[in-house]
């Protein structure tokens, strides 16, 4: 299967307990487990959080075989982490085939639903998103594709739960952020949009009404990041020291060459082996909201 520049091969979430995760992902949501075992140590020194090495992990697929990977690494959890107040990765979107099917069937002991199925306003209904926390505190948007936006085409879902279509940015600056994925990784700006932005208004108290201005970073018509403007009282992450950042902590995208990324690499470039990296090189640098960015060579 050929996979395209830009395309998200996978998201990472820490997770307090992994069997905890695994009972929400496999067994809830109905990811396929594909991997299991202990993390590498070269592997969480090329993301620079060598204190990961030997964590318990496990690896997830959607049921419709889409080369997007689920990774949950155990780590314990941060105290002062309260999704949706600091930079970095805010949220992994996947696409699923019926949203109204989830908020009765996410039990409340491993899934808190932080907004229900809605229409957006001041955008075409494109899709339906709902929101959730997983068993690490991740937001989880469960969104059903409605059809395509002006400038990016948005996946079907095939399973019940498939591909990660979108990853949610939360930076200190948005254009900074955008230009470092388009200069860095040969990405495109996409459309702007402001909107009343409910999970940032209850995150940090401010009016229903109050606007967001978010901006898509694209591939030609593939969507891949939603970068978000955030409240000058959003904070950097808190994290354990050597450790993943808690909750959403690590995109994969896929890029054609490592060699043509202008990017400043944690660790030089190296083969992976497993169920996402399939024997190809990988390497990870930190964006401008000090978020980790994966980026796997798929070739032309």
């Amino acid at each position: 299967m050929s996979v395209a520049h830009g395309t998200i091969l996978g998201g990472l979430s820490s997770v307090p307990d992994l069997a905890r995760a695994l009972a929400a992902y496999r067994d809830v949501l109905g990811l396929t487990l594909v991997e299991q075992g202990r993390l590498d140590a070269e592997l969480a020194a090329s993301w620079a959080c060598p204190g990961n090495a030997a964590a318990p992990y496990a690896v997830l697929q959607p049921q419709s075989g889409a080369p997007c990977w689920f990774r949950l690494v155990e780590q314990p959890a941060h105290p002062d982490f309260r999704p949706t107040t600091t930079y970095g990765w805010a949220a992994f979107e996947a696409s699923v085939a019926d949203v109204w099917h989830w908020p009765e069937a996410l039990p409340p002991e491993l899934f808190t639903i932080v907004g229900p199925p809605k229409l957006l306003e001041n955008i075409k209904p494109a899709f339906i998103p709902m929101q959730a926390l997983g068993p690490g505190a991740e937001m989880i948007y469960l969104n059903q594709v409605l059809g395509d936006m002006p400038d990016t085409d948005l996946p079907r879902a095939a399973a019940p739960v498939d591909r990660i279509f979108i990853t949610v940015l939360a930076t200190p600056d948005r254009e900074a952020s955008i230009e470092w994925y388009c200069r860095g990784l040969g990405l495109e700006r996409g459309a702007d949009y402001t909107l009343p932005y409910s999970m940032i208004n209850k995150a940090f108290g401010l009016a229903p009404e109050t606007q967001t201005t978010i901006t898509m970073v694209r591939h030609q018509r593939m969507p891949i990041i939603e970068v978000d403007d955030y409240p000058a009282a959003a904070t950097p992450r808190p994290r354990h020291a050597g450790m993943l950042p808690p909750g959403n902590a690590l995109v994969t995208l896929a890029v054609s060459d490592l060699d043509a990324c202008a990017l400043d690499w944690i660790a030089p470039p190296a083969v992976r082996a497993g169920a996402l990296y399939q024997g190809r090189r990988a390497a990870s640098a930190i964006g401008v909201a000090g978020e980790i960015v994966e980026c796997v060579e798929v070739g032309r």
